[in-house]
C-alpha cells in the first residue's frame, strides 16, 4: 500500500509541472467547423492563467501565436512537459510491466495465452485481436513469454490514457490526479483487454466532438478487436453528443423504466453477447454504490455551475450527458453483470469534466473552495480504494514482481 501511495504522489507531483501548450489545446478545443458557437472556442484570443489546488494551466487557444510556432524549435516549456510526461510514463509502465500475478485475473490470462499458443483458440473467450497479438508475440519471443504480452498491453494502455489527458484536458495535472485517485491506473492490472479498449475510447472522444466519425469508428473497431464491450460507444457517445431537449429527455426516462420490468430480456441479450457468462456467478450483477455516489457528486457540481461551465459548451455538455447516462445505468441496470464496464465508458470522462468545470468557475473563492473539496474527496476515494485493493475481485495488492517472485502454477500445469 505504501508503495502504491508513493507512486501516486510522485507521478501526481510530476503531472502538476506539466503546462499545456497552445497547439496541444488546439487538438481538443479549436472549433472551426466542429463546434460552431461554443464557449470553448475563442480563436485569436489569448487565454488567461487559471488557478487551483493543483495549479491550473494556461487554457487559452492562442491561434495567433501558434501560426508561427515551430520555427523556433522546442521551447523550454515543451522540453519540461516532455520530460515530465516521459518520467510519468516510465514509472507507471515499469510498475505495470514488472508485476507478476498481480491482478484478479492475471493467472487466468496466462492460462488463456497458453491455450492460444497450443492452438486451442476455441477454448478461450478472448477476442481475435488479443489472440493474434499473443500468437505473434509468442512466436517472436520464441517462448510463452506472458510478461512480454502484459508489457505490451501496459505500454499502449498507459500511453493512450496519458495522450488523451494531455490533448483533451483543461488541466493535465488535475486530470492525472483524478486518474490516479479514482483507481483507474491500478485497475489496469485487471482485465488488460478491457482497459486497453477503455483507454482507446477516451482517446476517441475527441473524434466524436470534432464529428470525425470515420476515425471514431476505426478506433472502435480496433478497441473491439480486444474487448467487444467497446461496441457500446457507437451508440452511447453519439447520444451524449446530442443537444437533448426536455421532451427527448422525458422519452428517454420513459424508456429507462423498461429496465425494471424487462430484466429477463436484457439478461438474455447479455448472455447472447457473452456466452461464457451463462450459468456463472457473473450474471448476479450488483449495485455499484461508489460509482453512483461519484456520478451524483459530479452532476451536482455541474448543476451548480451549469450556466458557467456547461451551457453553451458542446464539449462540456457531452461530458455532462456521459455522466448522466452513467448514473442512469448504475441505478436502473444494476442487474446486468457487465454494467460497471459499460458505465466506465461514460464516467471515465469525469477526469476531463471535473477540471473543465473548475476552470470555468468565475468567483476566485468558490473556485478555490471546490478545488480543495474535490481534491479531498478524491483523496478519500483513493484511500478507500487502497483499503479494498487486496480483496477478491480487485487483488492488486500485494505487489509482486518477476524479479523476486515465481509465477504460481496455472490450470494447465496442474492438469
Amino acid at each position: 500500500m505504501v508503495f502504491y501511495l508513493a507512486i501516486a504522489v510522485a507521478t501526481v507531483a510530476l503531472a502538476a509541472l506539466v503546462r499545456l501548450e497552445p497547439e496541444r489545446m488546439d487538438a481538443c478545443r479549436q472549433t472551426s467547423g466542429s463546434f460552431g458557437k461554443d464557449k470553448d472556442a475563442q480563436p485569436g484570443v489569448c487565454g488567461k492563467q487559471n488557478e487551483g489546488a493543483l495549479g491550473y494551466v494556461d487554457t487559452g487557444v492562442r491561434l495567433c501565436a501558434c501560426r508561427g510556432y515551430g520555427a523556433k524549435g522546442v521551447s523550454r516549456r515543451q522540453a519540461c512537459n516532455m520530460l515530465c510526461l516521459f518520467s510519468i510514463f516510465t514509472i507507471l509502465f515499469a510498475v505495470s510491466a514488472c508485476r507478476l500475478n498481480v491482478g484478479n485475473d492475471y493467472a487466468k490470462y496466462v492460462e488463456f495465452m497458453h491455450l492460444i499458443a497450443c492452438g486451442a483458440v476455441n477454448y478461450v473467450p478472448t477476442e481475435v485481436g488479443f489472440n493474434v497479438l499473443v500468437a505473434a508475440l509468442y512466436r517472436l519471443s520464441g517462448s510463452e513469454n506472458f510478461l512480454l504480452v502484459f508489457g505490451v498491453f501496459a505500454f499502449f494502455t498507459i500511453g493512450l490514457f496519458l495522450k488523451a489527458m494531455y490533448e483533451q484536458s483543461d488541466s493535465f495535472g488535475w486530470s492525472f490526479f483524478l486518474f490516479m485517485a479514482f483507481g483507474f491506473y491500478f485497475s489496469t492490472f485487471n482485465t488488460v483487454r478491457y482497459y486497453l479498449a477503455l483507454a482507446l475510447a477516451l482517446y476517441a472522444v475527441k473524434y466524436v466532438l470534432k464529428r470525425e466519425w470515420g476515425k471514431f469508428l476505426l478506433a472502435v473497431l480496433v478497441g473491439a478487436a480486444f474487448h467487444k464491450s467497446m461496441f457500446v460507444v457507437i451508440l452511447l457517445y453519439p447520444l451524449a453528443a446530442l443537444a437533448w431537449k426536455k421532451w427527448q429527455l422525458a422519452l428517454m426516462a420513459l424508456f429507462c423504466t423498461t429496465f425494471f420490468f424487462m430484466q429477463d430480456f436484457y439478461l438474455r441479450a447479455v448472455v447472447f453477447l457473452y456466452p461464457s457468462y451463462e450459468d456463472t456467478e457473473y450474471l448476479e450483477g450488483g449495485v455499484s454504490w461508489f460509482n453512483i455516489l461519484r456520478c451524483a457528486g459530479v452532476l451536482a457540481l455541474s448543476f451548480l455551475y451549469y450556466r458557467q461551465a456547461v451551457e453553451g459548451s458542446r464539449r462540456n455538455r457531452f461530458y455532462f450527458f456521459c455522466n448522466l447516462g452513467a448514473l442512469v445505468l448504475y441505478t436502473c441496470c444494476s442487474f446486468l453483470p457487465i454494467i460497471t464496464r459499460i458505465g466506465y465508458y461514460l464516467n471515465m470522462t469525469q477526469i476531463l469534466f471535473i477540471p473543465a468545470i473548475l476552470v470555468k468557475i468565475k468567483d476566485r473563492r468558490q473556485r478555490r473552495f471546490w478545488s480543495v473539496a474535490v481534491a479531498l474527496a478524491a483523496a478519500g476515494y483513493f484511500a478507500l480504494y487502497l483499503m479494498r485493493a487486496g480483496q477478491d475481485g480487485i487483488r492488486v495488492l500485494p505487489y509482486r514482481t518477476f524479479m523476486f517472485h515465481e509465477m504460481v502454477p496455472i490450470l494447465s500445469d496442474v492438469n
